[in-house]
């Protein structure tokens, strides 16, 4: 069978965009030549690859499969042609970028515009998630991990440190009293998302593991921010995300010799490839440029 790129390409933008008329708008063809492309691809493949109604959209099995198939097949022609051509040292083309939601809110989303200003060539998709994101099952280009340790088979850079501290609200410290050590966190409300506890935190006499249950359940950090600035208990917060209400009193720090275990830290990863797209390592270099002041430790 005989391989036809536009088809391919066609077909990868209808998945990755979601409805066919946001392929026709990307590729900027008609809904009616984008079923017409679809329908003929199909026949000729002798299988359903999508199951499509007014309000329905999802893959079928079969689809998948050649979506992650036709995926690779593009990218290592892309790849291919970016050798001979130097087209991949150009940043331009579509970047999938993926960040936490308190993180890319705060500090990434407001260096988008000077990014995208220096590279106008490079169409960007930017999204938060508080979910941790596969990023070749989901198709992201990159995403911004705040993590120990980076998985096989991606490559980094390292953004910054993760420097995390223990905090509460005066109010809160008013009516429960502070902390007299570590051990004494136990008597105390802790708050923190599902998944973050056991806390591991770094101590005078080396590590510690703290374990505990959150007042409230939740998988939003930045629910845990507001219950602390509210005086609802004792949280382990990142400095780049209470540094304000540090300064203005609204949190202040308790068991100060006490802080998150040092060996986290902010990156950014992509899928590792032979060679990679202009496009992420030039994302990458701008954000950890960008987030220095931001991200590095007082001396």
């Amino acid at each position: 069978m005989k391989m036809n790129h536009s088809e391919y390409e066609l077909y990868r933008n209808i998945v990755e965009e979601g409805s066919l008329s946001g392929a026709g708008r990307k590729l900027r063809i008609s809904n009616a030549m984008v079923s017409k492309r679809l329908a003929d691809l199909e026949r000729r493949l002798g299988t359903q690859l999508i199951l499509r109604t007014t309000h329905q959209f999802s893959l079928t099995q079969a689809g998948q499969t050649f979506y992650d198939d036709v995926k690779n097949i593009l990218e290592s022609v892309h790849i291919a042609e970016g050798k001979i051509s130097g087209a991949l040292h150009i940043p331009a083309g579509r970047l999938r970028v993926s960040a936490p939601t308190s993180f890319g809110r705060l500090h990434v989303a407001p260096l988008l515009n000077g990014f995208i200003q220096a590279h106008p060539q490079i169409d960007l998709d930017f999204n938060l998630n508080d979910k941790f994101v596969d990023i070749r099952a989901d198709g992201i280009d990159l995403a911004i991990r705040i993590a120990a340790k980076i998985a096989p088979g991606l490559d980094s850079l390292r953004l910054g440190t993760n420097d995390r501290i223990l905090c509460a609200a005066p109010s809160y410290i008013k009516t429960h009293g502070e902390p007299k050590d570590i051990a004494d966190l136990h008597n105390h409300h802790i708050l923190a998302t599902n998944a973050q506890m056991p806390w591991r935190l770094a101590g005078p006499d080396g590590e510690v593991v703290m374990g505990g249950k959150s007042l409230i359940s939740t998988n939003s950090s930045e629910i845990v921010r507001e219950l602390a600035i509210t005086g609802s208990g004792i949280a382990l917060r990142s400095l780049w995300d209470i540094a304000t209400e540090l300064d203005t009193g609204q949190l202040q720090r308790i068991l100060p010799q006490y802080e998150g275990s040092a060996n986290v830290g902010i990156y950014a990863v992509w899928p590792h490839a032979e060679i990679v797209p202009a496009a992420v390592t030039s994302f990458a270099q701008y954000m950890q440029k960008a987030l220095k002041p931001t991200l590095e430790r007082p001396s």
